[in-house]
């Protein structure tokens, strides 16, 4: 088998994506029963289940904010396609221990092996790099986003199933296709760093803080990845309060919410997958940022709003339409940064997510907690989407101010810039 990825970027591409897209599928899975499970294990309600659900993902998000940077350096050491293959162990491990688990504290136990392995979004944003030439990275990132738009069609469609059977069944899934995948990657997945372009590990980069001080080297990179830390932390609004918002307020089950997912994936993988490479070559990347927090920010503020479940299919529209903002961002940075530092730049970027992920789901979750629970001021369950829209704002407007630091910079002036660093 050839494990080149370099002289067929393609072939290449096709391998991430189906590897990210049965990643994702498993962690769609479990999405639509997490809350019962906690319930389950808690003894206590929907409101109290939101706030364990909150550090759960702390203490998956503190792992891999530690872990992550070490993952990129390991990865620009020896290769993707190892590093990658041990996330996806990772996961699978992690699927088992929440499936089986006896106690809440075997969810946090669980979650931290899965923080501390889950490389999966980090590597193959390297991988991604390795094999694109900057013109086209933007629009290959998008790849990321159709794998997770892709991903949560299936996944919580499956998960909202087989949850009505068995709160457990879809951890199973999730472990399995984990398994599979990790499999699938061993036989077919091709390594796209080259010999060449490798460097030594140096733990000095592999420290959390560290990492993210490297970003320092690219001034343009800067504001840039702070604006991308905020559309993290507003993304968490979504991502952690989805569930529980739509069961307290419409009083939606496991098969509706996962329809509903599935929904927002669908919309996601059009955007990304289709209108991204329509809307980026007459917008620009520049444009389309902007453009894209702004439709965020307006998703946000409509689900808040919302009156009845069906509004919020209709709301998907034009939050999944600020889904080009991603790419565009992610599409910016790589192109300041040289072959040989990309998976120490995706390193810092993904310690950036999960410094958000840190504290962004406590903040949502907590602020959720606040306004549902028995002492609550008033009953506003939507006040984490309000949240998320201004944060929004705030990334596009740090965005639209650190354009002008952008470098215009060939591919080979870029290479020639490894030498230096």
């Amino acid at each position: 088998m050839d494990k080149s990825a370099k002289n067929k970027p393609q072939g290449a591409l096709g391998f991430i994506f189906v590897t990210l897209l049965i990643d994702v599928v498993g962690l769609g899975i479990i999405i639509p029963v997490l809350p019962k499970l906690i319930e389950k294990l808690i003894h206590a309600g929907l409101s109290e289940a939101s706030l364990y659900a909150g550090f759960l993902t702390l203490a998956y998000s503190v792992m891999q904010f530690l872990f992550s940077p070490m993952i990129g350096n390991l990865s620009d050491k020896y290769g993707r396609r190892p590093v990658l293959l041990c996330s996806l162990l990772g996961f699978g491990i992690d699927y088992l221990f929440l499936a089986f688990a006896p106690s809440i504290w075997w969810l946090f136990l669980g979650r931290a092996i899965a923080g501390i392995t889950g490389a999966s979004f980090t590597t193959a944003s390297a991988y991604i790099a390795d094999v694109s030439t900057p013109e086209r990275r933007a629009q290959n990132f998008g790849m990321i986003g159709v794998a997770f738009g892709l991903g949560f069609i299936i996944g919580p469609a499956i998960g909202g199933v087989l949850g009505k059977m068995d709160v457990q069944y879809p951890f199973f899934a999730a472990a399995g296709l984990a398994f599979l995948n990790a499999l699938y990657g061993f036989f077919i997945l091709p390594e796209s760093l080259d010999e060449a372009h490798r460097r030594p590990f140096d733990i000095k980069r592999a420290n959390p803080l560290g990492s993210l001080l490297q970003l320092k080297k690219y001034p343009s990179v800067i504001g840039l990845a702070l604006s991308l830390f905020l559309v993290y932390f507003a993304g968490q609004a979504v991502q952690n309060v989805w569930t529980y918002f739509t069961f307290e307020k419409f009083k939606w089950g496991e098969d509706t919410v996962g329809y509903s997912l599935a929904f927002i994936g669908l919309m996601i993988a059009l955007v990304q997958g289709g209108l991204m490479r329509l809307i980026l070559p007459k917008l620009g990347m520049e444009r389309c940022i902007w453009v894209g927090l702004l439709l965020y920010s307006i998703g946000l503020i409509l689900f808040a709003m919302a009156t009845q479940g069906w509004m919020m299919f209709a709301f998907m529209v034009p939050y999944a339409l600020g889904g080009i903002a991603g790419p565009a961002l992610q599409g910016i940075m790589t192109n300041q940064v040289p072959a040989n530092e990309q998976g120490e730049l995706q390193g810092g970027l993904t310690s950036l997510m999960s410094l958000s992920a840190i504290f962004g789901p406590w903040v949502m979750t907590t602020l959720f907690y606040y306004f549902t629970n028995d002492k609550r001021p008033f009953f506003f369950p939507g006040a984490p989407f309000i949240l998320g829209a201004i944060l929004m704002l705030i990334s596009a407007l740090l965005a639209i101010r650190n354009f002008k630091n952008v470098k215009k910079t060939s591919a080979k002036d870029m290479d020639a810039l490894a030498t230096l660093h």
